[in-house]
């Protein structure tokens, strides 16, 4: 008797579904993290000085996935940008303006509130900022990079710049 290839589809499928093992996630990568368990450092020298960063998951420096978050303060920007992988990010509190485009220009960014989530394919040129505090979460693949359309914008490149000497004093 012959099975016709659907059957057999559908009761493989039913059986991996009702089989603990077809659906149960590997014990060693299940996580739970409250609020009070995100550990928040200064963001990475490539972001303007006052955000927070937090990894939740994953090591952004690395390949493969990661999850982390950043927490701006009120008046961050974010100058015009773009990442070499796909970014997802997903508004957790507040509101974040975010627009396409090589110059800043506010006046057409979209405000994302909580809950909010856009994608950005990778290379996308793109800027964000906010009015008020707010904390997006990023997903996306590593190494992670920003990499400025204006060398200028790049705060690790402007902290690492020699100051001009002093006059001399008469």
């Amino acid at each position: 008797m012959r099975i016709p290839v659907y059957a057999l589809a559908a009761s493989v499928g039913a059986a991996l579904l009702l089989s603990p093992a077809g659906w149960a996630a590997d014990s060693a990568s299940v996580m739970y993290m409250s609020p009070a368990q995100i550990k928040w450092g200064d963001a990475p020298p490539n972001m303007p000085k006052g955000g927070k960063m937090a990894v939740l998951s994953g090591d952004p420096s690395k390949a493969g996935p990661f999850v982390a978050r950043l927490q701006v303060p009120a008046n961050y920007k974010i100058a015009p940008h773009y990442h070499s992988t796909d970014e997802d990010l997903t508004v957790i509190s507040g509101t974040f303006y975010f627009a396409e485009g090589d110059k800043m220009e506010t006046k057409g960014a979209h405000a994302m509130q909580a809950g909010s989530f856009h994608h950005l394919p990778a290379k996308t040129h793109h800027f964000a900022f906010s009015k008020a505090p707010a904390v997006v979460q990023i997903n996306a693949q590593g190494p992670f990079d920003i990499v400025y359309i204006d060398d200028k914008d790049d705060p690790s490149k402007a902290a690492a710049a020699p100051k001009a000497p002093a006059a001399p004093k008469k």
